[in-house]
């Protein structure tokens, strides 16, 4: 796989681990696309004897931006025999050319419960914000194949993660992350495997459920539990 990043990289160390570090074969991280010089990303795959590159900078030639930045990702990933492309945190647009070419072998990892607090300007700490604000009780992790539109390619995982009470951004980035860790070198190893296919109408099906019903199911007769009373004051 090649891995694109444009920050710290805790994604890539998670898929590092179990890939290259590990004893799953399934697959490897053979490249890693850095948005730019001096990110937490590219020394954590030079720590893992990964080959490195750094994506073009932002220049004056705004028209001819995406036909350089498709040339450079397209060489740099055929060289090293990449057959699926892992965004794992990159802030920067992924060209048309490069998505058709990858189309259905190109997945994202976004911190929120898609199709809600997605899109254009929402990364990072602004989907823990824009989810606080609203109110949510549950935000989570999706994993999704990578289309010409922000956040709208087909849905391959989710897993939900609780919003408490008393959260600010930090202690629900910080939860978040945890579940990031996990289930992206899960659906990695699903793909990888065959496990996952895209329909003629653009679904995701997985042949191999990654989770069955009884994971999320309520109890048998429907009930809820009561809330727990709060202690006497």
């Amino acid at each position: 796989m090649g891995v694109l990043a444009s920050g710290s990289g805790s994604n890539l160390q998670a898929l590092l681990d179990r890939f290259n570090l590990g004893d799953d074969s399934w697959a490897r991280v053979a490249i890693v696309v850095g948005s730019g010089p001096g990110i937490g990303a590219l020394d954590r795959a030079r720590a893992a004897a990964v080959p490195v590159a750094i994506a073009p900078p932002p220049g004056p030639d705004a028209p001819a931006r995406p036909e350089r930045d498709a040339a450079y990702l397209l060489e740099h990933l055929e060289a090293a025999g990449v057959e699926l492309v892992v965004l794992a945190g990159y802030l920067r647009l992924i060209p048309q050319e490069v998505v058709r070419r990858y189309w259905g072998r190109m997945i994202n990892i976004h911190p929120a419960l898609l199709p809600s607090f997605g899109g254009r300007g929402l990364y990072g700490r602004r989907v823990h914000e824009a989810v606080l604000a609203a109110g949510c009780r549950v935000t989570g992790v999706t994993i999704h194949f990578v289309s010409e539109e922000y956040d709208r390619g087909p849905i391959v995982a989710q897993w939900p993660v609780p919003v408490f009470e008393d959260d600010d951004v930090s202690a629900l980035a910080t939860r978040v992350l945890r579940v990031e860790h996990r289930l992206l070198p899960s659906v990695v190893h699903a793909v990888a495997r065959g496990w996952v296919s895209l329909t003629r109408g653009g679904r995701c099906v997985w042949s191999r459920p990654l989770y069955g019903q009884d994971r999320f199911s309520m109890p048998v007769d429907g009930a809820i539990p009561a809330p727990v009373e709060p202690a006497a004051r």
